[in-house]
């Protein structure tokens, strides 16, 4: 396999697709053990899956960063710094200046206290320097994000918040292994979004890097409703998208992919389920939406504006009982002529979004095509003629916030 094989094959992904995570299996331990849960923790944290195979053996990510990636560059890109990871000495560095944040030996020196959110590193000394040796991606690199606590891009870890400042496809296209054809579709996807099956299909479509949180009780966990659980969508995401060491295969969508002689991934599963499964969508701020708006808003979303034909139940969403048929999305067609998203996937039909903690995750729609919650109820107004008012969207849009 030459390198642009093995690109297409597994290395495109960073991030666990329009999904939340890594998932597991209804198998195993309890799903609400403690100790299974921490175990899961640490899996969704820190474990490469061995997908060190794809980011160091075949893009040479270990040479790149140590080359060109100071810690402004990572963070313009959207990597995120755990500050809880941080030693007081550094903190102070960092306060008073004397820790250079344009030095890629920066970066070096933070992957080795593994405090880089989602990049795991083997650092050694060589020649007496602090020397990346191996690189490697976890869940979190697209599902975590940091609460900005002590500087922007800095600070304590949210797990299962979709990193939508991330801009994956820049970070690949700064592979030397990757040729211009397809750095030119990498550097296409921007900020927050990510095409989990360009690497297989060929086809560019980016979606929007999905939020991990708020998956308890809801069994089609993708924007596409692949698979019956997360162990499904996540053994594909750990196995294509990531590179990790294992094997993920589908007879309806024609995938089969196995790297690696010994199975990395599929023991991990269950523990990282019940992790995955333990986050809670946030509640929305205090102070970040028009309360009484939003108590019209509520009468609006059971009523008038049809919302609770599909978002219904406790998490909104009527995906444990039902996938819906293109035609009935307002989020299609796909920008800028992309093939439709629907028609890549094993249902060739779409999941009614969960609405829990909305207010977070902006833009809008499985591609982004939405960059408020205003513009999502002005595209439903429109395309499902509800004859809202101006006034009523605007109560509709509060209330989602609130959600």
């Amino acid at each position: 396999m030459n390198t642009t094989q093995a690109i297409r094959s597994g290395t495109a992904g960073m991030m666990i697709l329009l999904a939340g995570g890594c998932g597991g299996s209804h198998h195993g331990p309890a799903p609400d053990d403690p100790a299974t849960i921490e175990q899961g923790k640490q899996t969704f944290r820190f474990d490469t899956f061995g997908d060190e195979a794809q980011w160091t053996d075949t893009l040479r990510m270990h040479e790149v960063i140590p080359a060109a990636v100071d810690p402004v560059t990572a963070l313009s890109v959207g990597l995120k710094v755990d500050a809880e990871a941080l030693p007081a000495s550094v903190v102070k560095g960092i306060q008073d200046g004397s820790v250079d944040l344009k030095s890629p030996a920066t970066t070096v020196a933070l992957i080795k206290l593994n405090a880089v959110v989602g990049l795991v590193g083997k650092v050694e000394t060589v020649g007496g320097k602090d020397t990346l040796t191996r690189v490697g991606v976890t869940c979190a690199l697209c599902h975590s994000t940091v609460d900005d606590s002590f500087a922007p891009g800095i600070g304590k870890r949210l797990d299962g918040w979709a990193n939508r400042d991330l801009n994956p496809g820049a970070i690949i296209a700064l592979s030397p292994a990757v040729d211009a054809a397809l750095k030119q579709v990498y550097n296409s996807w921007g900020k927050g979004k990510y095409d989990p099956r360009f690497n297989l299909d060929g086809k560019n479509g980016p979606q929007v890097i999905p939020p991990a949180y708020g998956l308890k009780g809801i069994h089609r966990i993708t924007s596409t409703g692949d698979g019956d659980d997360i162990a499904y969508w996540n053994r594909y995401v750990a196995v294509t998208q990531m590179g990790g060491l294992g094997s993920f295969s589908d007879s309806r969508t024609g995938v089969s992919v196995t790297h690696g002689s010994t199975d990395l991934v599929g023991p991990k599963l269950p523990a990282l389920q019940a992790y995955q499964l333990s986050l809670a969508a946030p509640a929305a701020p205090a102070g970040s939406f028009d309360a009484p708006a939003a108590a019209r808003g509520k009468l609006l979303f059971s009523g008038r504006a049809q919302c609770m034909s599909c978002h219904s139940g406790a998490e909104f969403t009527d995906a444990n009982l039902r996938l819906h048929p293109v035609s009935d999305v307002v989020s299609e067609p796909e920008p800028g002529g992309a093939p439709s998203y629907a028609s890549r996937s094993a249902t060739k039909q779409y999941r009614t979004a969960p609405l829990r903690g909305l207010w977070q995750h902006a833009p809008y729609f499985h591609n982004g095509s939405a960059a408020t919650l205003q513009d999502v109820v002005t595209t439903y107004n429109t395309r499902k003629s509800l004859g809202l008012s101006a006034a009523e969207m605007a109560d509709l849009a509060e209330y989602l916030k609130s959600i």
